[in-house]
């Protein structure tokens, strides 16, 4: 079954959305509105950031962290945040599973990241890692199907590791409409979803599911036709849901 809606921590309700709603919303702000991808996706990398040293607490400088991404804007986020992490001085190594196939955007963020202490290895030397916490950032809402190739072999890599994992926007291999599983799947101890929820984070895979600030105007909304209530963040850049 999937949510309708989702309250906050101060009890205020969000609507789901749809994954042609939020294709939609991502639309027109890049090609309408504002803010553009890039910004979008530094945004979605900061809060991502945070919401990993959050989990680790006094941990975070000792802690391995191991940013799984894909090659698109999912993928991107977890470049950026790997960033935020690595300036920190945070132990932490980037996996990309087809670095060629890298979309312009977060094949600049993988350019920037280049220029932080943090490592970068092949999707195919996963067995070298021991971390003590994993984003997942391989795939994001736009799941067509179940996961194949590199991108089912890094979920399942996942699935093996006895960590915390942490899901951007959506756990892979969840599909955001339902939150049926595609074949294999993430199981996130905890999920920050963008923009707005996605109605299929009702599902046990999300974990803990927090919504993060990106900075859409509520223009954006208002041509997309959907109500979002005034004052959704108050003070914060994160808030914690839970499905109504």
């Amino acid at each position: 079954m999937t949510a309708r809606a989702f309250v906050t921590d101060a009890g205020i309700e969000v609507p789901a959305i749809t994954t042609g709603q939020m294709r939609e919303v991502d639309r027109v702000a890049i090609e309408e509105v504002g803010p553009n991808l890039y910004q979008m996706m530094e945004n979605a990398g900061r809060n991502l950031a945070l919401t990993v040293l959050d989990r680790l607490g006094d941990d975070w400088p000792s802690t391995p962290i191991a940013v799984l991404a894909g090659t698109g804007g999912n993928g991107g986020g977890g470049i950026c945040a790997a960033r935020h992490l690595a300036n920190r001085g945070a132990d932490v190594t980037v996996v990309i599973s087809e670095q060629e196939q890298l979309t312009p955007v977060p094949r600049e963020q993988l350019a920037v990241y280049r220029g932080t202490p943090g490592k970068l290895v092949q999707a195919g030397e996963l067995g070298v890692l021991k971390p003590g916490l994993v984003v997942d950032a391989v795939i994001g809402y736009s799941l067509g199907g179940a996961p194949r190739g590199i991108a089912r072999r890094m979920i399942d890599w996942m699935g093996d590791q006895p960590v915390p994992v942490i899901s951007l926007d959506v756990p892979s291999g969840i599909d955001s409409r339902t939150g049926e599983p595609l074949g294999s799947h993430v199981q996130a101890a905890a999920t920050l979803t963008l923009a707005l929820p996605k109605t299929g984070l009702d599902a046990d895979a999300a974990g803990d599911v927090m919504l993060a600030d990106i900075g859409i105007p509520a223009e954006v909304y208002r041509r997309v036709g959907i109500a979002v209530p005034v004052g959704l963040f108050g003070s914060r850049y994160r808030v914690a849901l839970r499905p109504i």
